[in-house]
Order: C-alpha cells, then structure tokens, then sequence
C-alpha cells in the first residue's frame, strides 16, 4: 500500500485529507495524464454511489480529466461493477468509481479500473500516486497547450447494467415462484437490482432503497442484516439478499432468517460449477480471512482450495495465476470470471437463485454444505501502524494463543487497508473458547497502538 492508495482505492472522511474536492482534482489530473499514453483524448467512465460527498468529488474528478484533455464519461449513481461494465462496453481508457464501499456516508473514495474492467495492479497505482503527489511530470504536462476535454453523461447507463445481469443466468432461465428480498443499503444498486430481479419473474420485496445521501449502510446492507433476516421470514420469503453501499459484494439470508456467510456462497457456488464442469483447473480461490470449515468444505468436494491476501484484487490476481474461474471473500466478494472482471453482488446473487431454482433446495439445505467453526473479528481503533512483528507484547499474545489452540483452530492479526484499525481474527473449538482467546490479542494491541 502506498501513501494513497490502500487495498481498494483512495479512502477516507469526505473533506478531509486525502478525500477533497483539491486531491479529486489531482487525481482526475493525473488518471487522464497516465492513459494519454494510449491515446492523445482518453475517455474514462465515472461513476458513483449515493453519498452526498459524491457530487463534489465527482465535479472535481471531472474537472481535472478534462483539464488534462481527457473526456469524462458520466454515468452517475451506479454499482462498481456496472462502472467496469461500462468501460469495457464503451472502449473507455479507464473508469473511475467513487464510494466508499460499506463505510459509512461520512467517508468516501476513489477507485480505478482499467478500460478493460479491471482494477489497476500495484505498480500502476503507484506511479498515478506518484503524479497525484506531485513526485511526476503532471504540473509540466498541464497548461495552456493542452486542449480541454467534453463531459458526456451516459443516459442509459443502469439500463445497459440491467441488460447485462439478465442474460448472467442460463438462455430462457427463470426465476418464476421465488419470492426475493433485496436489502439495497441505500445505495449503488437501490435503481437497478429489483428491476434485475423482476424482469427475471421473480416476486421482489425492497427494503432499504430510498437513498438520501446519508442513510447508505446505516443499519443496512451486507453488513446489518438483522432488518432483512426479519423481512424475510415475516414475509415468508424464499432468499434475501444485503447489498454493500457500491454493490460490489453481497451476503444472504435464507429461508428462516439465518445469514449465509459469503464462505458458504463460495462454497455453493464452487460445488455447483464442479457438477457442471464449469470448475476450471477443479480450484477455487478465497482469502487468509476465510473460515476454516471453507477448507474442510472444499476439501471433502475434492476442490482444491487456494487462499490470497485480503482484498479481492488479491483474490483476483490469484485466480488469474491458477486459471480459476471462481473466487471470493467472507465479506461477500464475489468474482465469476465467466461473467464479470470484478466482484458484483446482484450476479452472486442471481447465481444463488439459479441455483437454487436449478436444484429444487432451499438456501438452508445449500448452505449446509460447509459447517462454520466459530470465529470471533474485532477491529481495534490504533493511532498508528508499524508493523505488527516488531511489537513483542502483540507477537508474544498471538504465539501464546495459537500454542493453546493447535489445530484446533488458528489466528489472523492484520491491519485494515483502507481504515485506521488492527483486525483480530480467532478461530476455535467453542465460541467461549474463541472469545476468550481472541479478548487477549485484542487488549495486547490495544496496549501497543491504542
């Protein structure tokens, strides 16, 4: 990671350093000057969640791609993914997305796809941030001998996005007498999932899809699915579905109310692409943060299982290096490479009612398939983040507890990419028993960096 750019784009509070209305401009600045190598007017996509610091960094990003030339391509609110749709389908150099995920509405951000769809590798990043930070040639390369570019909105942006995600099921497939509950967390899919869904056949419930610029992710979503697990019951319904705020991952409910972690998704998805003989190279890829019963799982399928740093780019980059075609996180990611250059939660989604449509089972007899060992995550807030070896009370508290669990269970200690925090992940035999194991590396860190 580098001064900027964390495990997913620029991030942080709206107005603050380094998310401003200046380094916005800066940075459409520098997005347009990179990709002038390509081509001396270079087209890029922007697009954006519902949060209302997003107007004034869109402006900003605008103003700075056009400053340097480039033409911006405005496609307003709409899901990461669709945003790489777009770019792909539309030969853009590049496309940039502004959310800030599941965080918040005070925060917001910055992300960057390639023209192709996918995100940019470390090394691109890094030179952008370098002209961002002024350590390149963007100062020279502005002036009065640069011609500026054109804003062009996309008018038909989420109706190109619907088009796409109703052809990800199978020729003529249906999703008639399922009754769907879509939980848009006030968002980047709350104008285009339940249209998906509907022209599908399916019976939609919508909760949470009057966004305001301050109610994204508030109490909603993938991250709060208690609202959409009692809609779901009250309503009788088959499957719901807790979008993030960009749409780029999602988690489920099923039929009785009981969340569906995304390490069992990937391992309906998995299972099911192997009875096909879809499961390319028979491998799946997850991340360091998954849950041991997704191994185990993956394991008695006879799948091989391969794990990537956290963050799906991560994830990615390791399907491309084994061939895979199906690859997630815990935190809903999910990446079909058959369809899609990214994670997009409305195509995991539709793939779980295909699925199930396909098989005749309830998402609970589905979700069977992996038994999830208890896992206790607590973020600690840290003032700084030096790395975490060189802290002898931390390393010392994490060598006691793995000596204690064996195999029964293991410990994860990272710091977020994108917020000030230390993650603490344990694993083991009982909840108890992880609880307690996982308060004593917790108040280690806390000792150190809080």
């Amino acid at each position: 990671m580098g001064a900027l750019f964390g495990t997913d784009g620029i991030r942080g509070v709206a107005n603050d350093y380094p998310v401003t209305a200046e380094m916005a401009l800066r940075t459409g600045k520098a997005i347009a000057h990179y990709f002038k190598r390509e081509t001396k007017a270079p087209h890029i996509v922007i697009g954006k969640d519902t949060r209302a610091s997003g107007d004034m960094l869109e402006a900003a990003l605008v103003s700075g791609i056009c400053a340097m030339g480039g033409d911006a391509f405005t496609a307003g609110v709409l899901p990461t993914p669709g945003i790489a749709l777009l770019a792909r389908e539309m030969s853009a150099e590049a496309a940039v997305v502004i959310s800030a995920s599941h965080n918040p509405y005070h925060d917001n951000g910055i992300k960057i796809f390639r023209g192709d769809g996918f995100k940019l590798g470390d090394d691109v990043e890094a030179e952008i941030e370098g002209l961002i930070l002024g350590k390149g040639s963007l100062s020279e390369a502005s002036g009065k001998s640069v011609s500026p570019g054109r804003v062009h909105p996309v008018w038909d942006a989420s109706d190109r996005y619907v088009q796409f995600l109703q052809k990800i099921v199978a020729s003529a497939f249906r999703l008639d007498g399922l009754h769907v509950v879509l939980d848009c967390a006030n968002g980047a899919t709350s104008p285009v999932a339940r249209p998906v869904f509907e022209g599908l056949g399916a019976k939609v419930t919508t909760i949470c899809f009057e966004p305001n610029g301050t109610n994204i992710n508030d109490g909603c979503g993938s991250e709060h699915l208690e609202r959409l697990a009692e809609v779901v019951v009250k309503a009788n319904a088959d499957v719901g579905f807790g979008f993030d705020g960009d749409g780029d991952r999602v988690l489920s409910v099923d039929e009785r109310g009981q969340k569906v972690s995304g390490d069992r998704m990937l391992a309906i998805f998995a299972k099911a692409m192997k009875e096909k003989g879809r499961l390319v190279n028979n491998v799946a890829v997850s991340t360091v943060m998954s849950n041991i019963g997704l191994g185990v799982a993956l394991r008695e399928l006879g799948i091989r299982h391969v794990m990537a740093q956290v963050g799906d780019r991560y994830v990615l980059k390791e399907m491309l290096t084994q061939g895979a075609r199906i690859g997630g996180e815990d935190s809903g990611h999910m990446i079909f490479l058959d369809y899609h250059t990214t994670g997009d939660g409305i195509v995991a989604a539709l793939k779980i009612c295909e699925i199930m449509k396909e098989t005749g089972r309830p998402l609970s007899e589905l979700a069977a398939i992996m038994e999830v060992f208890p896992q206790i995550l607590v973020n600690v807030e840290v003032r700084k983040k030096p790395p975490l070896e060189t802290l002898p009370g931390v390393m010392a508290a994490v060598e006691k507890v793995e000596k204690c669990l064996g195999e029964r269970g293991r410990v994860l200690t990272r710091y977020s990419g994108t917020q000030p925090m230390c993650r603490v992940m344990v694993e083991g035999p009982t909840r108890e028993v992880t609880e307690k194991y996982c308060r004593q590396i917790v108040d280690a860190v806390k000792k150190e960096l809080g």
